[in-house]
């Protein structure tokens, strides 16, 4: 399975590995298919994208909702087609170079390339989606690559926010790891510890004391810690510091460049990059973790429901039959 894990360096440290976050973002459009080969090319261990589902049952890498902000059109996903003269196919990034938007179906066709067989796939699970509906149309277009059990899905991580995904995750794509994707310690203990392997934390809520018997906790369990999105070279250093897995940034080859220095000389590198920002930011204190962490959850559940304790069951909704018919 994924269980990603931090790289050994030639002085005998391990690193955490790079995934880039929604691609090499710093450098193309986030979440488009030459952001994905970029970031493959400077050497990222993985990438991490996010899923939506169109009107007409098309899975999308896109991060927003909505279409405003990132490119030249608009409307909800949700609530538009794929297909057609008006379809999302046509829609291309504000953002040079100018794109198209990647399927699901497309990004799994660049993984599956021999030359990208060693690359993993961290897919941002949108609380927007009906989890039934999005399991099953993702589950059909892994199963249709040729060796998928083997060549596929062990590289496959589903990153979920909201406990009711943690059902239809492991009845329609039980092959995948999963992880507890948010900003919350209490959240991922309380409803996603049991069922996932992976932490996938934002870099401010691993920075303060919670954070850091989060981390030891981690450790203690065999957890594997995701930490994004970080961008700046003392946040990376500092996520090294820490023993994580992987950084998920949008500057891949940055991190790349500063993971090759500190595996040839960690001290003086490491040297070059202070802790005391960790000191000088609101953002890093307990206060503000748990407002945002409060916020967090109110936003989640007003989008999919109340977080419950243990596991849900799959509810039968308009998709399940169809599901069940074909699987």
């Amino acid at each position: 399975m994924v269980a990603p894990s931090a790289i050994a360096s030639p002085s005998g440290r391990f690193l955490p590995q790079c995934w880039g976050h929604r691609g090499a973002s710093a450098a193309f459009p986030e979440n488009t298919l030459a952001s994905f080969e970029a970031a493959i090319r400077d050497g990222a261990e993985g990438i991490e994208s996010d899923v939506h589902v169109s009107l007409d049952d098309v899975v999308i890498m896109f991060h927003d909702p909505d279409l405003s902000r990132t490119t030249n059109s608009g409307g909800h996903i949700k609530s538009r087609n794929w297909y057609g003269q008006d379809g999302m196919e046509h829609v291309r990034t504000n953002k040079e170079p100018k794109q198209a938007i990647p399927t699901f179906a497309e990004t799994i066709v660049l993984l599956m390339k021999p030359e990208n067989h060693h690359v993993k796939f961290n897919i941002d699970v949108k609380v927007q989606n009906d989890p039934g509906h999005l399991f099953s149309l993702m589950h059909k277009i892994v199963s249709a690559q040729p060796e998928w059990e083997t060549l596929l899905a062990p590289r496959l991580l589903l990153g979920l926010w909201h406990p009711k995904f943690l059902a239809y995750a492991k009845a329609r794509m039980p092959y995948c790891d999963r992880s507890y994707l948010g900003n919350s310690p209490d959240l991922a203990r309380k409803y996603f510890w049991d069922d996932c392997g992976t932490m996938s934390m934002s870099f401010s809520s691993m920075a303060g004391k919670d954070g850091e018997r989060f981390r030891k906790d981690c450790r203690a369990a065999g957890k594997k810690l995701m930490v994004w999105t970080v961008n700046e070279p003392h946040q990376m250093m500092e996520v090294s510091r820490w023993g994580a897995d992987v950084v998920i940034t949008d500057f891949t080859q940055a991190w790349l460049n500063l993971r090759k220095a500190l595996g040839t000389d960690y001290e003086k590198t490491g040297g070059k990059y202070g802790r005391i920002f960790l000191w000088m930011k609101f953002k890093y204190y307990a206060p503000y973790q748990l407002f945002m962490e409060y916020g967090s959850q109110r936003w989640l559940e007003s989008v999919a429901g109340p977080f419950a304790y243990g596991d849900l069951t799959v509810a039968d909704g308009p998709h399940e039959s169809a599901f069940r018919s074909t699987a």
